[in-house]
């Protein structure tokens, strides 16, 4: 309350310098020359009309203070005008925003009061109307005027960090002044008065490391080469204060946390400069023989290491490599380790970093190395073989017992230890290690033999050994040779003297280790045969050769001719073959005919297959002219009707087609008929009577003359037919009339009388008549008017 009545006094100090010009009217000011009315008037006398008179009063803008907290309400301003004579002649009129809820006027004085606390940073102006009017007769006396009532700014609101509290990082080793961030505080009051608003920054935690500007509030280092490896997280409190930082001023704080991020400013060293290891000579190559570490005060990649073996005593026996996920040099055994050539080991290993920073190569050297010493373990270990596989060669057929070889196994942990064999065919001496033959061996039927030998520990049988041993049976001469194959030799009948006629070959089971080598001969070498020899080519083949010509199927079909083949072996053996030549019947250039004794006897020119081909051909020839006969025979029975009873004229034509010209069922053929012999009521057969039909009526008489009204009374029948078929057809009657000179033409009475006709005269109609008079002229039947008109319908 003291300070807020410091802050009015004040007001009303300055208000007073400048004489208070808008709570008070002057005396002297004119209203404006636009504005005339019959207020005026009736002050001077009562004229009519408005007169030009000065305004009264001039005001631009109220103040009034925010956070009021009085109890009366609080005191605004004044209007007044200078018509307004004392007399309570003129009422105050209030308008606008907040008018007779924030703020209300004595009507009468003029007095402005603000009804309630204000505050600035809700609402920091009001814009009002105010007006004097006549209180009698509520006429204004000069225009509505506007003014403002601005809300005066206190301190009342304090600096806020709204985006804390707040995360930095920074590297660490930074030089003073390294740029960490920048904090921004907001004052909700008016920063264009006073200093409510003006803001000032301070540190109030986080000293000496870091320091903040106090007008921008960016922070920065303030202490050099700060290790992260010391301290790493940083709590500094920052606070923003108004008033330009000055006592009774109003403050927030927040919060930064500050982080020193890594950089490579530690080198890896070990924790020991000596690492023992022990190792047993049995493991594997590849498999991991120790573990060291040289521990990183870094982190990420800065604490990544490499690990190096320095070369010297040892070093090729090892090798090591980084664990990735905790930064241990693994030792692998690069070799195999046998305790007895070698103890112990020993060689010395780097670590140094994989990512170095250049700022810090000052710091010294960033690696370190250690000695490792690695003790080679004895183990019980199997028998070695002195030969990692044997070979051995043995002939077959060999004696049983006889020994072929030796197999050498060592205990490098005591002495030599005994083998055995796993195989029949062989036995070997447990002690010796030598191999014997245990049956006889064939080399057609196995030419080598797998075997492997195992050789035991004696102190411990379960260590063991095996090695590879192959025997290979050498193959010795056994079998004579013989014909590569069952020749079928043949000769020619015109076969010339010295003439090759077949080439042979050998073949051998034995093996020669020199390849095979065959001789062919006569079994009489150097005496001359009537009619083949053997001729020894060189090359493992031979011929065959004529010594005369001549040869003739008919005085001796077959010869037997004797081969000796001899082998190339160093204990020579031979057999004899004999090959079957064959007589034959060849063409001009030699190529075979045939052979068969039987052909001699057959025509010239023709052989079997042909003479085969003609008879069946003259069989087929014969069983066509048979049948065609046959068929010949059987048209000729079945070609002219024997029956008397059909003789009938058939001319109905119709669109469906019938069986035929004998096909008599298929419509009634009782309207062909002579009329004096049709039946009365006669139905047709082609279509399926029906109930209630009515009869044909009866026939024109023969005697009737007008033949065109029987036609119109069998039209008018046949059209009043419903039992007629769905398709057109021609209906022919055999009533003609009578009384004509030239007789009846028609062969519908032919059937009383039978006569004899010739028909010679057909031949002489044409081609086309041919076979008709054919037909009638090799009958004998008295019929031949009946056929005729059958023909003459199908033609």
């Amino acid at each position: 309350m003291l300070r807020r009545n410091c802050l009015l006094l004040f007001l009303c100090f300055l208000f007073e310098q400048s004489s208070c010009a808008p709570f008070q009217s002057r005396p002297g000011q004119e209203w404006p020359h636009s504005q005339t009315g019959p207020l005026a008037a009736g002050r001077n006398g009562g004229s009519r009309g408005f007169q030009r008179v000065k305004r009264g009063w001039v005001w631009n803008q109220f103040f009034v203070l925010e956070e009021y907290m009085g109890s009366d309400p609080q005191y605004v301003g004044k209007l007044h005008t200078d018509l307004d004579k004392g007399d309570s002649a003129v009422k105050y009129t209030l308008s606008g925003d907040g008018a007779g809820t924030i703020f209300t006027i004595d009507q009468i004085t003029g007095d402005i009061h603000a009804l309630r606390s204000l505050d600035r940073e809700v609402k920091p102006y009001y814009t009002l109307r105010a007006q004097a009017v006549d209180i009698e007769t509520n006429r204004p006396l000069e225009p509505e005027s506007e003014f403002v009532i601005k809300v005066q700014d206190i301190n009342d609101n304090e600096p806020k960090f709204l985006e804390g509290p707040y995360t930095a990082s920074v590297p660490e080793m930074s030089p003073v002044g390294t740029y960490v961030m920048k904090v921004t505080a907001t004052d909700a009051d008016d920063p264009t008065y006073g200093n409510s608003a003006r803001v000032v920054y301070s540190i109030l935690h986080g000293q000496p490391y870091f320091s903040v500007d106090p007008k921008t509030g960016v922070i920065r280092t303030a202490l050099p080469n700060m290790d992260r490896e010391m301290k790493e997280l940083y709590q500094v409190l920052i606070q923003a204060k108004d008033m330009g930082g000055q006592l009774g001023g109003l403050a927030g704080t927040t919060t930064i946390n500050i982080t020193l991020s890594d950089v490579n400013d530690n080198p890896p060293r070990f924790s020991k400069s000596i690492f023992h290891l022990r190792v047993p000579e049995s493991s594997a190559v590849g498999s991991a023989v120790g573990r060291i570490k040289a521990h990183d005060l870094d982190i990420g990649k800065n604490a990544e290491v490499e690990y190096n073996i320095v070369p010297g005593d040892g070093g090729a026996m090892f090798d090591i490599t980084t664990n990735e996920h905790n930064q241990e040099g693994i030792i692998m055994l690069k070799k195999p380790l046998d305790y007895e050539t070698k103890k112990a080991y020993t060689f010395k290993v780097e670590a140094s970093n994989a990512h170095l920073d250049p700022r810090f190569h000052n710091f010294g050297p960033f690696k370190d190395t250690a000695t490792v010493k690695i003790n080679v373990l004895d183990v019980d270990e199997p028998p070695v073989f002195s030969k990692p596989s044997y070979a051995m060669d043995v002939y077959e057929d060999t004696p049983q017992g006889t020994i072929i070889g030796a197999v050498t196994a060592q205990d490098l942990d005591a002495g030599n230890s005994p083998v055995s064999d796993l195989d029949s065919f062989f036995d070997i001496d447990p002690v010796r290690g030598t191999i014997s033959t245990n049956e006889l061996l064939d080399r057609e039927s196995i030419a080598q033999h797998n075997i492997s030998v195992v050789a035991t520990k004696v102190n411990n049988p379960v260590l063991t050994s095996k090695v590879a041993v192959t025997v290979h049976v050498l193959d010795i001469n056994e079998f004579p040779p013989e014909l590569a194959m069952p020749y079928e030799t043949f000769v020619c009948e015109s076969a010339k003297v010295g003439q090759v006629i077949q080439v042979i070959s050998a073949r051998d089971q034995d093996l020669p280790q020199a390849g095979q080598k065959f001789s062919f001969k006569s079994p009489q070498e150097g005496v001359k045969t009537k009619n083949f020899t053997i001729r020894d080519f060189g090359n493992n083949t031979a011929g065959v050769m004529t010594l005369r010509g001549g040869f003739k199927r008919r005085s001796q079909e077959i010869y037997h001719l004797p081969v000796v083949i001899e082998d190339g072996g160093l204990q020579t053996l031979s057999s004899t073959g004999t090959l079957t030549i064959r007589v034959c019947g060849c063409d001009t250039d030699g190529s075979l005919l045939t052979c068969s004794a039987e052909a001699i006897f057959l025509p010239v020119g023709l052989s079997t297959g042909a003479l085969i081909a003609i008879l069946v051909c003259i069989v087929i020839l014969l069983v066509i002219v048979v049948l065609y006969v046959g068929v010949r025979r059987q048209k000729k029975k079945e070609t002219l009707m024997t029956s008397k009873e059909d003789i009938r004229d058939n001319v109905i034509h119709y669109d469906d087609e019938g069986g035929g010209e004998e096909d008599t069922h298929a419509f009634d053929m009782g309207t062909l008929r002579n009329p004096k012999v049709i039946k009365e009521n006669m139905f047709r057969r082609d279509v399926k009577p029906e109930l209630g039909l009515c009869p044909r009526r009866p026939v024109a008489s023969q005697n009737s003359a007008d033949i065109s009204n029987f036609i119109s009374l069998r039209l008018q029948e046949h059209e009043g037919d419903t039992s007629a078929p769905p398709y057109d057809s021609l209906a022919t009657y055999a009533y003609e009339g009578e009384g004509s000179v030239a007789e009846s033409l028609s062969s519908i009475e032919s059937v009383k009388g039978e006569t004899e006709e010739d028909y010679d005269y057909l031949n002489e109609w044409g081609p086309r008549f041919k076979t008709l008079a054919g037909i009638f002229g090799e009958r004998s039947e008295t019929d031949h008017d009946l056929d005729f008109k059958l023909w003459w319908k199908e033609f």
